[in-house]
């Protein structure tokens, strides 16, 4: 049996993020929006995490990825748009297709609601969902976060947001 953990992103991480995101594109894109083609490319890739890794430096981003025993990425979760000011944050997160289903999504988003909490002091998260991703949004509400009614400039089909005071 497989035991998981969540660490932040490395420079070194690269080949294995490339990895998880070619294996699971289809599935990704099915439930949120493409990436542009230029990143499925260990260039791309690289400069995608010098980029997270930059934003991290200056506190506006903190990635993370999720693992396996074996180093295998099998996951990404972020707090993104920090700000320290109105003390909120946005996050998102990614699972493999195959290793949905084990509480890896749960794992990823309490870990991102401790750190926001210990590291960074923030009060509320916020997170954007599509409609059609029940998955995502089970998660959500199991991690405490509440959908926002109205769901502030949703369209029909698009997103919904979630919030999590701290």
């Amino acid at each position: 049996m497989n035991t998981y953990r969540v660490r932040e992103l490395r420079s070194t991480d690269a080949q294995a993020l490339l990895a998880f995101e070619t294996d699971n594109r289809q599935w990704f894109e099915s439930h949120i929006d493409a990436r542009d083609p230029a990143f499925y490319s260990l260039q791309g890739v690289t400069e995608h995490i010098q980029g997270y890794l930059s934003d991290f430096a200056d506190g506006r981003w903190h990635p993370f990825v999720v693992e396996e025993t074996r180093g295998k990425i099998v996951g990404r979760a972020n707090l993104k748009s920090i700000d320290p000011v109105q003390r909120s944050a946005q996050i998102g997160y990614r699972i493999a297709q195959d290793a949905c289903g084990q509480g890896l999504a749960t794992l990823a988003v309490r870990h991102l609601i401790q750190e926001a909490r210990s590291r960074w002091q923030l009060s509320q998260l916020v997170a954007y969902v599509y409609e059609a991703n029940l998955g995502s949004k089970k998660v959500l509400m199991r991690c405490g976060f509440l959908l926002e009614h109205p769901a502030t400039g949703a369209q029909a089909g698009g997103e919904s947001r979630f919030v999590l005071a701290i």
